[in-house]
């Protein structure tokens, strides 16, 4: 387990990572989400040593990662969005460079060469030097150098980044399966992967979480609606009976073609009803063709939760200096203007 307790982090006057704190589980496969500058690459790059925090505790299995940066480092894996590679080598001997590096034995590291070269598909290139290659075949070497030493903790940065769409079919497997027994924090800004692999999500949003639950959630966050549609083989079927027994549902659309009605319900984020519609459409003797939920999609959350967000930090941002404007101000100037003659003559009289 890797947990973060307060984290922080600061770049002279800019506050980058401000007091986070989150954990990730064994066997759990979390994403880490925020739009760009929200401060997901310093707090990954604190989490994995390259970079000291301002403040707050990281912890691996209740250890801090600082009390013994080497042996910290042997347990995490870490794929940075900005792949380190060396261009000069081949693929093959940068790896074997990377594992003399991680201090694995000669044994052991022949073992896990042949693991990632399988399992990170660079069989055609094993031999082919890093500066020649694809931009897909070097996002494949970064993931088996994060993998190469069988880290405890993967750290993932758009691990599909470059990839054509059978690779990140493979690649996503690969997460999938190293998930089983590791602790995988990953970001991306491909939502359809964070929904394919994740359970549940971190979202930072100017250096602060805003979100951290599971994905089925989310929508409970915001104000909207999931969408019930359901097919039933009947002329005009009246479910206003039905409707009236419920809380906030309402029948949004209605359209019929040959005999068959297709309605569409909206319902809160946090309610599935297509067990009671079912069963009030089968006690009418209706037949059901089909019904399914579209919920509101992962990307439509994020931009409100996020949006919301920094219009909220701006307000309160602008709150926060315009008592400073008026102090900056000073009282309003008093009446001091000089009498003139013709007063002083009117006060001698």
């Amino acid at each position: 387990m890797i947990e973060i307790k307060n984290l922080s982090r600061s770049f002279g006057e800019l506050r980058a990572v401000d007091g986070i704190s989150f954990r990730v589980e064994p066997g759990e496969i979390v994403g880490f989400l925020g739009p760009n500058g929200a401060g997901k690459t310093t707090t990954m790059r604190m989490m994995t040593g390259y970079l000291q925090p301002s403040g707050g505790e990281i912890e691996l299995d209740g250890e801090s990662i600082f009390a013994d940066p080497l042996s910290a480092n042997a347990r995490i894996g870490y794929l940075p969005e900005q792949n380190p590679l060396y261009a000069d080598m081949d693929v093959e001997e940068f790896l074997v460079y990377m594992g003399r590096l991680r201090r694995l034995g000669k044994e052991q590291l022949s073992g896990r060469l042949d693991y990632v070269r399988d399992k990170c598909g660079l069989q055609d290139v094993w031999r082919q030097r890093i500066g020649t290659l694809s931009k897909g075949f070097r996002q494949r070497t970064g993931l088996a150098q994060a993998i190469l030493h069988d880290p405890e903790v993967l750290i993932l940065d758009e691990p599909t980044s470059g990839l054509d769409p059978n690779q990140i079919l493979e690649i996503r497997e690969l997460i999938r399966e190293l998930g089983k027994a590791k602790t995988v924090l990953l970001s991306s800004h491909i939502m359809q992967e964070v929904q394919a692999l994740c359970d549940r999500v971190v979202i930072i949003n100017a250096g602060r979480i805003i979100v951290d639950d599971a994905i089925d959630n989310l929508g409970s966050y915001i104000e909207g609606y999931n969408r019930v549609v359901l097919e039933v083989e009947a002329v005009e079927p009246d479910f206003s009976p039905w409707l009236e027994q419920q809380t906030d549902v309402e029948l949004d659309a209605s359209q019929q073609e040959e005999g068959v009605t297709t309605l569409e319900f909206l319902c809160p984020p946090d309610a599935d009803i297509r067990k009671d519609l079912s069963s009030y459409a089968v006690s009418q003797g209706w037949q059901i063709l089909s019904i399914y939920l579209e919920k509101q999609s992962l990307e439509s959350i994020f931009h409100e939760l996020t949006s919301e967000t920094r219009e909220a930090m701006e307000e309160l941002a602008e709150e926060e200096l315009q008592p400073q404007a008026k102090d900056a101000e000073g009282p309003a100037p008093e009446d001091t203007a000089a009498d003139t003659p013709e007063d002083s003559e009117e006060e001698d009289r």
